[in-house]
C-alpha cells in the first residue's frame, strides 16, 4: 500500500501527528539485533495513544492486508521488533500509564509502555519486589518483556516474566480488545491463552497492559563472587549447589576469557571468608582464575548472611578466592555491562542464547570453545549458570566478511550442540528473525505442526508479526 494512503488511514485513527514515514536510518527500522545485520523497511509507524487505537489500527491493517509488528523499546536481539518485509511498526511507546497499583495486594496493572525499570521501582518503593531483571530494563517495555518472556539473573529464583503475569489484555485478529486472566490466584478453567501469548513475539496478537502479581520484598540480598580454577570446577560448584539444597537468588557465570575481558571494570571487593566473614579488601580479579560465579542469597537479613556462609563453606576447597563487593550496586553495574565490553573488544560480536540441561553444562561450554576454535573465532562465554542459560560469544572485526561468515558458521555447529545436549535454541531472548526455523531441531514434528496451527487459529491471515518466530 502507498505511503500517503497508510498515512491517511491511520491518521484518521490516531492523528496525523502520531503516524510516522520511517527514512531507511530510523531506530523504528531496528532493535538491537542491527549489529547482526538486521535492518527492516516499515512502510510507516504508527503510535497509538491507548488500547482501544491499538484495536482500531489492527482492524484497519488487518482489513487491508497490511503486515504489523508490535515494538517495545526496541532492545531486542534476535530481530522481533523489526519490519522485514514492510508494513506497518506498531509502537506502544505511549501507552504509558500504570491503571491499577494495589501494595495490599500485590498487584499492578501497568500499559505495555511503561518501562520495565520503572515497573521495578515503583514495586520497591511500596515494599514489594518485581523479580525479573532483563539487562536492558532501562529501555525495554513491560510489554515487550512479556511478549519475549524475558528473563535476568534474578529468574534462577523468581521466574521469568511470565511467571508474574496473571492476566493479559490483548488485541486479537481482526481488532478486537480482550482480557485474558485476570486478578484470581488460581484459574484451571480452560486451556491457558494467556501463557500461549506470552513469549508468543507479537505473532498471536499485541499486549496493550499486563496483570502483574508482586512480592514482598526480601530484607536483604547479599551478593559474592566465587573464584575458581576453570570450568570443570565451577560446573561442579554449580551442581553442588543444587545438590546442598541452597537456593540462591541468582547463580550467575563468566568464564575465564569473559573475566579476562571484564577485569579492568571489576568494582572493588573485599575477602569473604567460609564463614560469611568480612575479611582484607581484595585487589581485583585473583591470578589463577578461570571461571567465577556471582551469587546472591536473599531473604531475612539473617537467612541471606546463613546462606551465604553454608555456600562459602561449600565451596571452600574448590575456590580461590570469595569476594563480597563494596557497593552491590557496583557489581550489578560490572554485571549488566558485560555485553556492550565484550562488544568493544574487537568492535562486534556473535552471541547465542541457548540452554542447557545443567548436567551438560560443562560439555557444553568446552564444545563451543572446541567449536569456536575450529572456526578460528575468539570466544568467551557467560550467562545464569543455575539455569544452564548461556550467552555463547564469539568476537569479530565488524569488517572482515571472513570473521562475520565464521561467526555464523560457528552459530550453526552451536545449535547443532544445543539439540545434540537436549537443550534449546532459546533462553530469554525469543525466536525473532534470526533463530526462526530451528524450533525443530528440537521439538518432534507433530509438535512442529501444533505450533504452526496455533498460529493459524489466531492469526488466519497471517500478518501479525510475519515472518518471526517460525518453527520451520
Amino acid at each position: 500500500m502507498q505511503s500517503s494512503a497508510l498515512q491517511a488511514g491511520l491518521g484518521a485513527l490516531v492523528g496525523a501527528q502520531h503516524v510516522l514515514t520511517p527514512s531507511p536510518g530510523s531506530p523504528y527500522n531496528y532493535d538491537a539485533s542491527a549489529r547482526r545485520g538486521v535492518v527492516g523497511r516499515a512502510d510507516a509507524v504508527v503510535l497509538p495513544g491507548d488500547a482501544t487505537e491499538v484495536a482500531a489500527v489492527v482492524a484497519w491493517c488487518y482489513e487491508h492486508d497490511v503486515p504489523i509488528v508490535p515494538r517495545g523499546g526496541g532492545t531486542g536481539l534476535v530481530g522481533g521488533a523489526v519490519a522485514s518485509d514492510g508494513g506497518v511498526v506498531l509502537s506502544l511507546e505511549r501507552l504509558r500509564r500504570v491503571r491499577e497499583l494495589e501494595p495490599g495486594l500485590w498487584r499492578m496493572l501497568p500499559e505495555a509502555g511503561v518501562r520495565t525499570r520503572d515497573v521495578q521501582r515503583l514495586a520497591r518503593e511500596n515494599g514489594l519486589l518485581f523479580g525479573p531483571d532483563p539487562g536492558g530494563a532501562e529501555q525495554s517495555q513491560i510489554g515487550g518483556n512479556v511478549a519475549t518472556n524475558a528473563g535476568g539473573p534474578h529468574a534462577l529464583k523468581y521466574g521469568v516474566t511470565g511467571a508474574w503475569v496473571t492476566g493479559l489484555e490483548a488485541v486479537l485478529a481482526p481488532g478486537e480488545l480482550v482480557a485474558i486472566g485476570g486478578w484470581i490466584r488460581k484459574d484451571v478453567a480452560g486451556y491457558d491463552i494467556k501463557d500461549l501469548l506470552i513469549g508468543s513475539e507479537g505473532t498471536l496478537g499485541v499486549i496493550t497492559a499486563v496483570r502483574l502479581r508482586l512480592l514482598p520484598a526480601p530484607e536483604a540480598a547479599l551478593a559474592c563472587v566465587v573464584f575458581l580454577r576453570d570450568r570443570g570446577e565451577g560446573c561442579e560448584a554449580i551442581a553442588a549447589t543444587f545438590a546442598a539444597g541452597l537456593r540462591p537468588s541468582v547463580l550467575d557465570f563468566l568464564d575465564g576469557p569473559t573475566l579476562a575481558i571484564t577485569a579492568r571494570s571489576y568494582p572493588a571487593a573485599r575477602a569473604c571468608g567460609a564463614g560469611g566473614s568480612a575479611g582484607a579488601d581484595a585487589a581485583g580479579i585473583p591470578e589463577g582464575a578461570g571461571f567465577a560465579l556471582i551469587v546472591e542469597m536473599d531473604g531475612s537479613y539473617a537467612e541471606a548472611q546463613a546462606g551465604r556462609a553454608e555456600l562459602l563453606e561449600l565451596l571452600a576447597d574448590r575456590a580461590i578466592a570469595a569476594q563480597e563487593p563494596l557497593d552491590s550496586a557496583a557489581l550489578w553495574r560490572w554485571r549488566d555491562a558485560i555485553n556492550p565490553v565484550v562488544t568493544a573488544a574487537r568492535g562486534a560480536k556473535v552471541s547465542g542464547d541457548v540452554v542447557f540441561p545443567l548436567e551438560h553444562l560443562q560439555k557444553a561450554l568446552e564444545g563451543f570453545e572446541q567449536i569456536s576454535e575450529r572456526h578460528a573465532l575468539r570466544s568467551c562465554a557467560w550467562g545464569h549458570g543455575g539455569e544452564g542459560n548461556v550467552h555463547a560469544t564469539v568476537l569479530v572485526d565488524p569488517e572482515s566478511a571472513r570473521e562475520l561468515d565464521a561467526a555464523e558458521a560457528v552459530s550453526e555447529d552451536l545449535y547443532a550442540l544445543v539439540a545434540e545436549l537436549g537443550g534449546s535454541i532459546a533462553g530469554e531472548h525469543g525466536v525473532g528473525v534470526l533463530k526462526r526455523g530451528r524450533l525443530r531441531s528440537q521439538w518432534a514434528p507433530r509438535a512442529v505442526e501444533l505450533h504452526e496451527e496455533i498460529k493459524r487459529a489466531f492469526d488466519p491471515k497471517g500478518l501479525l508479526n510475519p515472518g518471526k518466530k517460525l518453527a520451520r
